[in-house]
C-alpha cells in the first residue's frame, strides 16, 4: 500500500518546470528527494506492519486512517507536478501533515515503535509543507512567475 502511494512521485515527474522555479537557497539538493522519500516509505510499511502484528483485526480504523492518509500523500505530487498549483498543494501539504499527525497518535494506542518510525516523515512533511510555501511566495499559485 505504501508503495502504491510512492509511485505517484514516479507518475508526475518535476521536470524542466520544477527546475525552472525560483527557489530558495535551503532547497535540498534534488538526488536528496527520491533518497529520502524512499526510506520514509519504507519506514511507513513496517510501521503499519507493526499495528498490524500487534492488533491484527482489531488494528482496522488506524489502518484504515493510514490507507487514507496515503491517498492524501499521493495526491501532492499530483497537484504539484501534474496540475502545477502550488497553492492547491501547499493547502493538501496542510492536510497531509495533520494526517500524519493523526495517524502517529493512532498507531501510538497500539505500539510507541510503530508511531515512533513515523517521526521522521512528519519532519520531512514539515520541510516539504515550508518549501511548498516558500515555492509559492517566490513563483505564484501556478509557479509562472510573479509579475
Amino acid at each position: 500500500m505504501s508503495f502504491t502511494a510512492a509511485s505517484s512521485g514516479a507518475i508526475f515527474r518535476p521536470g524542466a518546470w520544477y527546475r525552472n522555479l525560483r527557489k530558495p537557497k535551503w532547497t535540498p539538493p534534488n538526488w536528496a528527494f527520491p533518497l529520502v522519500w524512499s526510506v520514509l516509505f519504507c519506514a511507513m510499511a513496517v510501521s503499519a506492519w507493526l499495528v498490524w502484528e500487534a492488533a491484527g483485526l482489531e488494528a482496522w480504523p488506524h489502518l484504515a486512517l493510514y490507507a487514507l492518509h496515503l491517498l492524501v500523500n499521493a495526491a501532492w505530487s499530483f497537484l504539484f507536478f501534474g496540475l502545477k498549483r502550488l497553492d492547491w498543494a501547499m493547502a493538501e501539504v496542510i492536510c497531509l501533515w495533520i494526517m500524519i499527525l493523526s495517524v502517529i497518535i493512532a498507531f501510538a494506542r497500539i505500539s510507541v515503535p510503530a508511531a515512533l518510525l513515523l517521526t521522521p516523515y512528519l519532519a520531512w512533511v514539515t520541510v516539504a509543507a515550508a518549501l511548498n510555501f516558500r515555492l509559492l511566495q517566490l513563483n505564484g499559485p501556478r509557479g509562472e512567475g510573479l509579475a
